[in-house]
């Protein structure tokens, strides 16, 4: 069984950083496509960045690059996103998923395995 558990989020002044952590369990992040996703209320859930596996190859939505960073520790079998500079839109609920395959995608329906989510609240 395939479990991804979010942590790290919280309620934050703009300007701020966070460091969201998944935890994969059933699951080897190392070899494996995963990814970081948001939704923000009244919205769709939408890519923010993601990591493919073996190469270890990196992709981020537009809006946060420069100021987002995801990686992964493969002893920890663990997968974070480095958020710095918060904006106001970056509220919203994080979820990290899980696909097969070393790919990275930015497409929900490419990934197989999905967290709960964490909520992330920046506020001005």
């Amino acid at each position: 069984q395939v479990d991804l558990v979010e942590s790290g989020g919280g309620q934050v002044q703009a300007g701020a950083s966070l460091r969201l952590s998944c935890l994969a369990t059933g699951w080897i992040v190392e070899v494996a496509g995963m990814g970081w996703f948001r939704q923000a209320p009244g919205k769709e859930r939408e890519f923010v960045a993601a990591i493919g596996g073996v190469d270890g190859h990196t992709s981020y939505r537009e809006s946060v690059k420069g100021r987002f960073t995801v990686f992964r520790d493969s002893a920890k079998n663990t997968v974070y996103l480095q958020m710095n500079s918060l904006e106001r839109e970056d509220t919203g609920v994080y979820y990290c998923a899980a696909k097969y395959g070393g790919r990275w995608s930015s497409f929900e329906a490419d990934y197989n395995y999905w967290g709960e989510g964490t909520q992330v609240t920046v506020s001005s």
